[in-house]
């Protein structure tokens, strides 16, 4: 059932251990495409009014009445006012404060809070739990304009991909958080704060026992990636689509990895990056076990030869 965040305010179809239903499951979904489109669409138009970002920061930052005096000559200025208040429809900024935390010193996260007691965290974000037993996780921004994590590939002489984590954007966050709400713990974008600290909400899980088997982990959507084509500095390398597009997904360790309220084993977080065309163009066998493994995820290495070839 849908209600509101306690801290934000906003529409919420998540709290405690419960898992959403298939209506809230998709409302989600639909929330974390909507933002990603609008973000695009704000791009777009700020690049029409001559604005250039090398980050993406200054862009989900933007305030709704930024460019409110400029709007009234139309245009292209009426329309990236549009574009800034789609995209802020989609992730309201929510002061620290609102959370609990004091952002006039110089580590806010370093006390608990009345609300907020902390339960783990790592070098992407540090994750708080409410009294409702929900999870918020609270994304660090880095000086340069980068927040979370993706990968960086590079193609050696001997054809093979190397991926190697990396700081990643803003969009790309918010990319990765809909694949972990798509293919583990559901998972909400609840706020960013005025400094650009990005606030996901998601359901709470059991954690593993240390040191956990989770090499079977949903083979169906989460494809282990053959050794051949890969080497990546995160372990359990995976292939998954995220609408339809395939994706490098890893570090889905044990830590990473929770049991849910029905049982089931939920990736809560991991490091991921697309598999673009222009990558793939250079990789053909590795692209064609990628559209093998799309219709079928136990598909070979190699295309299978029809006898009367051979």
């Amino acid at each position: 059932m849908q209600q509101k965040d306690p801290f934000t305010g906003q529409p919420t179809w998540l709290e405690g251990s419960r898992l959403p239903g298939a209506e809230g499951w998709s409302a989600v979904l639909d929330r974390h495409r909507q933002r990603l489109r609008t973000l695009d669409q704000l791009g777009e138009t700020a690049a029409e009014c001559g604005i250039q970002a090398d980050q993406d920061r200054d862009l989900v930052l933007v305030e709704a009445d930024e460019v409110s005096l400029l709007e009234a000559t139309g245009g292209e200025w009426a329309a990236f006012g549009e574009a800034i208040r789609s995209f802020r429809a989609t992730l309201p900024i929510v002061p620290l404060e609102d959370f609990g935390f004091s952002s006039e010193v110089a580590d806010p996260f370093e006390a608990n809070t009345p609300e907020l007691t902390r339960i783990g965290g790592g070098v992407e974000a540090l994750a708080f739990i409410d009294r409702r037993q929900s999870v918020y996780k609270f994304f660090h921004f880095r000086e340069g304009g980068e927040v979370g994590a993706t990968f960086r590939f590079v193609v050696d002489d001997d054809g093979l991909l190397n991926a190697t984590a990396a700081p990643g954007s803003y969009g790309m966050l918010f990319e990765k958080l809909q694949l972990i709400h798509q293919l583990g713990m559901p998972t909400e974008l609840a706020a960013i704060t005025p400094e650009g600290v990005v606030v996901a909400k998601q359901t709470l899980g059991n954690a593993l026992p240390a040191a956990a088997d989770v090499s079977g982990l949903d083979p169906a959507r989460l494809i282990p990636f053959p050794s051949r084509f890969l080497r990546a500095d995160r372990d359990h390398p995976r292939l998954a689509f995220l609408d339809d597009e395939p994706w490098l997904v890893a570090d889905t360790h044990d830590r990473n990895v929770v049991r849910a309220a029905d049982g089931s084993l939920r990736v809560i977080d991991l490091v991921a990056a697309p598999l673009t065309a222009d990558l793939l163009a250079g990789l053909p066998l590795l692209h064609q076990w990628i559209e093998r493994a799309r219709l079928d995820p136990a598909a070979t290495l190699l295309a299978p030869v029809n006898d009367d070839e051979l």
